[in-house]
């Protein structure tokens, strides 16, 4: 079995890692777009010729399933990636809004994203259908993965950005950037037993196994 695993950024390589576990005989091949990040601050007309232009090598090597293990990148262009190559199978990554929304217990989550993400119809559409009834704080993270990228992480941005997001009663924090998964620990640390952190690395193995089921 062959994997593909698209990130504009080092975000991919934690879905990889993760993947590893579950697929110890995959062959995963990795591709990112450095050079043009972030892309939570392009057009949406720039984020899909980005991306697919990034995922070609990963076509020419024939894989089984391409994760596109970008939020952004999904939110934006994974239809058009679908409806252009409609015998390959796509993976996307969106924000566990779903999951979140069945986990809080003081009716308000909060969702780290890129702008793009953030203001992309599909992201729209999860709030719609399960965020009905529950407060979505939506902090501004739009620094985070250029930071993260560059290695140069600002603790003290990070923690101040998820304290305010806990005093304000946010008791599930769903990471909606595979940059982010970098800062985890982190950000955990932080919320201490304050809040739960959902990122979907788990759910992308689950989702795997299921397209090879119906393959």
């Amino acid at each position: 079995m062959k994997l593909g695993i698209f990130d504009s950024g080092i975000g991919g390589e934690i879905i990889a890692k993760a993947l590893k576990k579950t697929f110890p005989n995959a062959e995963i091949i990795t591709v990112n777009d450095h050079k043009n990040i972030p892309y939570g601050d392009k057009t949406k007309e720039e984020i899909t010729k980005l991306t697919d232009k990034a995922i070609q090598p990963l076509l020419i090597k024939k894989c089984d399933i391409i994760i596109i293990a970008c939020n952004t990148a999904t939110a934006i262009a994974i239809d058009y990636l679908r409806s252009k190559y409609d015998s390959q199978k796509f993976i996307g990554i969106e924000p566990m809004i779903k999951d979140a929304s069945s986990l809080t217990k003081t009716k308000t989550i909060a969702v780290c994203a890129t702008k793009a993400t953030l203001n992309s119809d599909r992201y729209k559409k999860l709030k719609y259908k399960f965020g009905n009834g529950i407060e979505i704080i939506e902090p501004d993270c739009s620094g985070w993965a250029q930071m993260i990228e560059n290695n140069k992480i600002n603790d003290s941005q990070i923690i101040n950005t998820i304290n305010k997001m806990t005093s304000n009663n946010a008791d599930v924090i769903v990471l909606g950037c595979t940059h982010y998964h970098w800062i985890k620990k982190l950000i955990i640390k932080t919320c201490k037993d304050k809040a739960i952190i959902l990122e979907p690395s788990k759910a992308i193995g689950r989702r795997v196994k299921e397209l090879l089921k119906s393959s």
